[in-house]
């Protein structure tokens, strides 16, 4: 999974299942539209596309820094009340502004970035108007995680850079108040996280307060200046930070626990579903047509997953045949207990990533035309986080290249770590997944910057899920056992169409749940337990991997078909991913065309 920044361009349903790019004919100008006029209005887009851009970076200035834009790196975003109203303000503006354009006679691109821009703002406003904001944390993101690793992604090259930290530190009780008012809000109108999730998020509060200022995440800056800070600015900067982080930030962070002991936790839903709460039902619909960026049904999502996971089970089956086991139970309680095939130190785990990783980049030429230039590194999570973070997760570079691509990994109970596992979620987080695909978007040139940024899950995940495969077909995965992990991985998404599905919208316990990863997987414990509260924690977002993988799975083989012999999987690559991240649905379109005009061209 990619990491979740404090607000994103996310983006759900309204657009045209053909968008208009996609339509030749359709793109001449109307009538009674000059020359001037068509490129009177394309400026007026550009212009418009810039100002929203920019209106982004301003009120989320922790995007900006994460992006490499230090203008607003002494300040955090207004999660307040009247922030949120702001930010519908602002967006129903810009919706307004996008509308009175008519696009008739423009570019491709420019009406394809209007028609994106536009479902992005009615994302937002349906966001806001669920009242997500009343819940903004849970173990895996919220600001009492985000802040501290925020700090790794802030330049530190001179005094100024310190003294805005220094800045955002002072003001970081202002941002906890802000959310804790929100939550209390949540408790007001029914919007309130499980109790599981609350307490979870109690337990990672805490481990921040119980670490001393000098080793807590927030002390890092400190402990390596650049040259270009002197001796007694570097005492000087020591001194107040450290000041800051016991007067300011920890105080913060102790308030925010009592708050959630003494009042959140407490009135907590006792029922993993989202649909127990208000408008809960309709809310769940809302993030299933965010996730997948299709007009599916929980019912439609649930049957998807099941015939998935039949299918990878008979393909897992033909696997633990050859080692000579007739059940798939028994192959996994046997892979469970070889302990040749675990990991036997965190280090041997990040240098499995930085060995699959390393091969994959030498056969990128044969999928792809065009590569992207940001580096890539591995490194681990942090001990603050890991016990609650996923198996791995991409975190992007800025633009300039100054900080690289990060895959990050989680190496907790290292021994429970199948090596195997290694391999899929590589390709998936690293090349050709996420980093190749985001970096690629963050290089194109002819793009306006909120497009190089523009993201669902559908595409981001599945176009991950899908490069897991992408591995088989250069002929990786020759260790028996690793291809049984990708067929696991690629089982554990298919599961969580089910029991995602299955808490949301059929009532399932969390144990219903575990049940059915240990029927039909042999994800770890570990896993499994930190998995189904993920699901718990955030509805919808686990259903774009299959879904967005089936899909690209499908036009690929659509593709083939059409084009026989005169199908080039590196163009097709480059289609699928040369306009950033798109909708399911605009993709297909996309594709559909890539097709039409290959074959007329070879006809």
């Amino acid at each position: 999974m990619s990491t979740i920044k404090f607000r994103t361009i996310a983006i759900v349903f309204g657009l045209s299942a053909i968008p208009s790019w996609a339509m030749a004919a359709q793109t001449s100008a109307a009538s009674g539209n000059n020359v001037a006029s068509v490129d009177a209005r394309s400026q007026t887009l550009k212009k418009l596309f810039s100002d929203y851009w920019e209106d982004h970076l301003r009120y989320a200035p922790e995007e900006a820094t994460a992006l490499g834009d230090k203008r607003y790196n002494d300040r955090w975003s207004d999660y307040s009340a009247t922030g949120i109203e702001n930010s519908l303000r602002r967006s129903r503006e810009f919706t307004r502004r996008v509308r009175a354009v008519d696009t008739a006679g423009l570019s491709e691109q420019d009406k394809l970035s209007a028609e994106l821009l536009l479902r992005s703002l009615d994302e937002e406003q349906e966001s806001i108007r669920f009242k997500e904001w009343q819940m903004p944390v849970n173990q895996i993101h919220g600001v009492h995680n985000d802040v501290p690793r925020l700090v790794d992604a802030i330049p530190f090259d001179d005094v100024k850079d310190y003294e805005n930290y220094l800045a955002r530190l002072h003001k970081l009780p202002v941002l906890f108040a802000q959310i804790t008012a929100d939550m209390q809000l949540g408790i007001r109108d029914g919007r309130v996280q499980a109790k599981l999730v609350s307490e979870k998020v109690l337990t990672q509060t805490h481990a921040l307060i119980d670490t001393a200022p000098a080793d807590s995440p927030f002390a890092a800056p400190i402990k390596k200046f650049p040259a270009s800070v002197g001796a007694a600015e570097r005492k000087r900067l020591s001194g107040d930070i450290e000041a800051a982080i016991a007067h300011d930030v920890m105080p913060a962070y102790r308030r925010f626990a009592e708050f959630l002991r003494t009042q959140y936790i407490p009135k907590s839903r006792e029922q993993p579903g989202i649909d127990t709460t208000t408008d809960g039902k309709a809310y769940y619909d809302f993030c299933i047509r965010r996730s997948t960026t299709l007009n599916m049904t929980a019912d439609e999502v649930h049957q998807v997953g099941l015939d998935e996971v039949k299918k990878d089970e008979a393909e897992m089956l033909a696997i633990a045949k050859k080692f000579g086991y007739d059940d798939l139970k028994s192959f996994n309680a046997a892979i469970k207990t070889d302990r040749k095939l675990h990991a036997t130190s965190k280090e041997q785990v990040l240098d499995l990533y930085r060995t699959d990783i390393a091969q994959m980049k030498t056969k990128l030429p044969e999928l792809f035309g065009t590569l992207p230039k940001a580096d890539l590194i591995v490194e681990a999570f942090p001990a603050y986080v890991e016990a609650q973070s996923p198996p791995a997760t991409y975190e992007e570079g800025t633009p300039d290249g100054k900080r690289p691509g990060r895959v990050i990994v989680n190496t907790y109970n290292a021994d429970e770590i199948v090596l195997g596992d290694a391999e899929p979620i590589a390709y998936h987080e690293g090349i050709p997944g996420h980093h190749l695909q985001i970096s690629i978007a963050q290089e194109l040139t002819a793009l306006p910057e909120f497009r190089k940024k523009y993201t669902n899950t559908a595409y981001l995940e599945g176009w991950a899920l899908y490069s897991e495969r992408l591995g088989k077909d250069l002929g990786f995965y020759k260790d028996p056992y690793s291809d049984y992990s990708r067929l696991q991985s690629d089982i554990w998404r298919a599961i969580r169409l089910v029991v995602d599905t299955g808490i949301h919208a059929k009532h399932w316990s969390r144990q219903q749940v575990v049940d059915f990863f240990h029927d039909h997987s042999s994800v770890s414990e570990t896993n499994v337990q930190r998995e189904t509260d993920r699901y718990i924690a955030w509805p919808g977002q686990a259903l774009g991997y299959k879904i967005g993988q089936l899909k690209l799975l499908d036009l690929r083989q659509r593709a083939q078909t059409r084009l026989g012999a005169g199908f080039d999987i590196k163009k097709f690559h480059d289609t699928v991913i040369d306009s950033g991240a798109l909708p399911l649905n605009v993709l297909e379109a996309r594709i559909d065309a890539w097709i039409a005009q290959t074959h007329a061209s070879s006809s």
